[in-house]
């Protein structure tokens, strides 16, 4: 399959909010999304098919040397076929050059997810409770340090 990595853009804006309905209980609306074209700490990458079909998308948000990992989406048509992956090694790379740590959360009972993250090397750092609603259930907060001696108390 091919397809490239680039920076959201507005003529990306409704796929993705679609996107965001078919994955997540609480979606990001496609106003919300638009907000982050103009935020000057996040970015937006998507992964564009070659029919310019958006097959999925990752956002990232930075404070400081802190970064903070919105969402990764696939469509499912297009998950395990390495789509995903490369969204965020998209991220681990400017991580690694950049960041002393990239973080995010998921639902506690999304294996495969979880299974996911810890492939690139993400480990659990805290759970919040309750966090997620419909169902309602709590959040894993995975981290991954790019510093050595990060993390380690």
């Amino acid at each position: 399959m091919r397809y490239q990595l680039l920076p959201m853009d507005k003529s990306h804006l409704s796929a993705i909010a679609a996107l965001e309905r078919q994955c997540f209980s609480a979606p990001w609306t496609q106003a919300m999304l638009e907000e982050e074209l103009y935020n000057p700490c996040a970015s937006f990458i998507v992964a564009q098919g070659e029919e310019e079909q958006v097959l999925g998308y990752a956002g990232l948000h930075v404070a400081a040397d802190e970064g903070y990992l919105d969402n990764i989406a696939v469509a499912e048509p297009f998950r395990r076929q390495g789509v995903g992956g490369a969204l965020l090694e998209t991220f681990l790379a400017f991580g690694r050059a950049n960041l002393a740590f990239l973080t995010l959360e998921v639902r506690a009972s999304n294996e495969p997810a979880l299974r996911f993250y810890q492939k690139y090397g993400f480990r659990q750092a805290g759970r919040r409770k309750g966090y997620y609603q419909s169902p309602k259930e709590d959040a894993l907060l995975l981290t991954v340090f790019f510093r050595s001696g990060e993390g380690t108390r």
